[in-house]
């Protein structure tokens, strides 16, 4: 089984790039995952961006801290099973932190978990405690399951992949939108990277036009953030797992320039 994560989809240009790339490459896997957090104006998502993504072969989609800052999203949360946000908001918020989707021919599930990370986020309750309780259900369906870490700290996130290494196929670090080198299978058969990086453009700050980011640097004074346009990018991870097994046998970091 092959599948391919694209990381945090930012602004128009992080979904024109994604529709461009998967027009050309969705065949090439049984599913893909995208975290979109930041695919509405580089925050939030609407209904039409949603529905947009799974028309061009996205079979779920994460998020992340930023999921609830375009309000349009409590109006179809709910009724959009391939949608999830972090599982481990506390158990009365909108929405669900996992969800399992079909392959094309129905043969196929995938298991997909969504966490946020507490240091330096919000105040979620403990994604480690999260996984735990969460698994055992999953597993009673697929053996095939990818977990997005969605979190600050590359030591929390290093933490996860520790805590799941055995136990989910794949752990793909998400929120800081700077790809890491450190993609690798880890020894009890899960693959890992810190962070995949970001869909959008890279001639910015973390997708943000440099100029605004760079006043409220110098200045300290608020001002108002816009997506910026140049040097686009998809990143992501291409994850291959044993059919037999459900764990992975390799893991590439995946750019392509737009």
């Amino acid at each position: 089984m092959k599948i391919l994560f694209i990381g945090d989809i930012v602004g128009n240009p992080g979904r024109a790039a994604t529709t461009q790339f998967l027009q050309a490459h969705q065949d090439k896997y049984d599913f893909i995952v995208a975290n979109g957090e930041n695919a509405a104006g580089g925050k939030g998502l609407t209904f039409e961006i949603v529905d947009q993504l799974l028309a061009s072969g996205v079979s779920a989609i994460t998020t992340g801290n930023h999921v609830w800052d375009n309000k349009e999203i409590f109006n179809f949360i709910e009724t959009t099973p391939q949608l999830i946000r972090p599982a481990n908001y506390p158990t009365e918020v909108t929405g669900r932190g996992v969800t399992i989707v079909s392959s094309d021919d129905g043969q196929t599930q995938l298991g997909v978990i969504n966490l946020a990370g507490q240091l330096f986020m919000n105040s979620y309750t403990n994604p480690f405690h999260a996984l735990d309780a969460i698994l055992p259900e999953i597993k009673a369906v697929t053996p095939y399951i990818l977990l997005d870490f969605h979190a600050e700290a590359t030591s929390e996130k290093i933490a996860m992949g520790w805590h799941a290494d055995g136990r989910v196929s794949a752990v793909v670090g998400t929120h800081t939108h700077v790809p890491t080198a450190d993609a690798r299978v880890l020894p009890q058969g899960t693959a890992y990277i810190t962070d995949v990086g970001m869909t959008g453009p890279y001639d910015s700050v973390i997708g943000v036009r440099t100029d605004l980011v760079l006043e409220r640097f110098l200045t300290m004074m608020p001002s108002r953030f816009t997506v910026a346009k140049d040097n686009v990018k998809l990143c992501g991870a291409e994850i291959e797992l044993d059919d037999a097994t459900g764990m992975a046998v390799n893991i590439v970091p995946l750019q392509h320039q737009y």
